[in-house]
């Protein structure tokens, strides 16, 4: 067998399949020739989110492990297991995403003929209230200083992270956008005319799909409906149910369906058969991760890319990349009277609605899909190869 001169290992102490930018930048490079091997483990609540497969693409996983003593194991074992698989494998290149990774991350960049990137998809907001964590932040900055650079979704949040880390050189900022080859076609004409599906995927969590959107959706006509793909958080175990239990108490269960998750794939075909994109962050927040969103947040793009037109929240970075250009619109996502009256714009106007779609996917063929926003990283990583 003939050793494959350009291979690439991702590492993350999670699902990788959780994180669709993985999937992306996976595949351009499989795609351009590099051998591809990630290292993982399962993630509550997400374990049946998967990789479409690819011949140059394969993943192994360690089952998920609950907090506690046994997870501490766990954790040593993974890092061991990175470890050996380096050692054996050889990668030119690293690609570690995710803060419990940094340790070995870092250690993996003192060895000799391996270059080392560091994704940071959602940054760190709270002191560490354990000795681990403060391990691990302490790692990140070191991690930084040794990466051939770092990648993260948002300027705002590349600004801080180089603050934090006193290196003003090696962030680079990648949209978390869809892949070229998820795109749709023209959206045709509207084929259900008698439901108007609203769709939110992703984690329900009260913050990103809050109460009030069930409340607006009783005050509204009965073929505007909601579809809920997605998991529970570690944070918000039982959320599900409030959703399921505030809708039964208005009387529209027949309104809301909750559907499991399921691989990147089947969810686009979803977006497909809805109408409307729910991607809502809350008003005030002091989470880094809440406050800089756009870009970060995959949802208005996957909506877009299947032409469906936006609600977003009435933010002035949201207003300026998503209503202004005419994409969406945007509302109060704290208040179940202004979800409902954007909601009822659109059902009002459906030959606008459509066009703010179609305008949107537009952006996403030209400008916002995932291989425009890699490129100037495969350009830095065939230059240094």
């Amino acid at each position: 067998m003939i050793k494959s001169k350009k291979r690439i290992l991702y590492i993350q102490y999670t699902n990788p399949a959780g994180y669709p930018p993985l999937e992306h930048s996976s595949r351009i490079l499989a795609n351009d020739g590099w051998e591809v091997l990630f290292l993982g483990t399962g993630a509550a609540g997400a374990g049946a989110l998967k990789f479409p497969t690819h011949p140059q693409i394969t993943v192994y996983q360690i089952p998920f492990c609950r907090p506690g003593w046994r997870q501490k194991l766990h954790y040593v074992r993974f890092c061991l297991w990175v470890l050996i698989w380096v050692l054996r494998w050889q990668p030119q290149w690293v690609y570690a995403s995710d803060l419990l990774i940094c340790p070995v991350a870092y250690v993996l960049t003192f060895l000799p003929n391996v270059k080392v990137i560091y994704h940071e998809h959602d940054s760190p907001t709270t002191t560490p209230d354990s000795a681990f964590l403060n391990y691990c932040l302490q790692a990140r900055v070191k991690l930084a200083h040794r990466a051939r650079f770092s990648i993260l979704p948002n300027q705002q949040r590349a600004d801080l992270f180089d603050k934090e880390v006193n290196n003003i050189q090696n962030s680079i900022c990648v949209w978390n956008c869809p892949a070229q080859e998820e795109i749709v076609s023209q959206r045709l004409p509207y084929q259900e005319k008698n439901n108007i599906w609203v769709l939110y995927h992703g984690s329900v969590v009260p913050a990103r799909l809050p109460l009030t959107v069930i409340n607006a959706l009783s005050t509204l006509p009965k073929i505007v409906k909601l579809r809920v793909i997605g998991y529970e958080t570690l944070g918000h175990k039982g959320y599900i149910n409030k959703l399921r239990e505030v809708a039964r108490e208005l009387g529209i269960t027949d309104r809301l369906e909750i559907i499991d998750p399921m691989p990147r794939k089947e969810l686009l075909k979803w977006c497909e058969k809805s109408d409307i994109g729910l991607a809502f962050m809350p008003i005030t927040s002091q989470d880094i991760n809440l406050i800089s969103m756009t870009g970060a947040s995959n949802k208005p793009f996957d909506y877009l890319a299947c032409g469906l037109p936006l609600v977003v929240s009435d933010l002035p970075d949201w207003q300026q990349m998503y209503v202004e250009p005419g994409y969406g619109l945007a509302c109060n996502p704290e208040d179940a009277n202004s979800i409902a009256d954007v909601l009822r714009w659109y059902l009002e106007h459906p030959t606008e609605m459509k066009a703010m779609g179609e305008r949107g996917r537009q952006r996403i063929l030209n400008e916002w899909n995932y291989e425009m926003q890699f490129h100037s990283v495969l350009k830095e990583l065939s230059r240094v190869n």
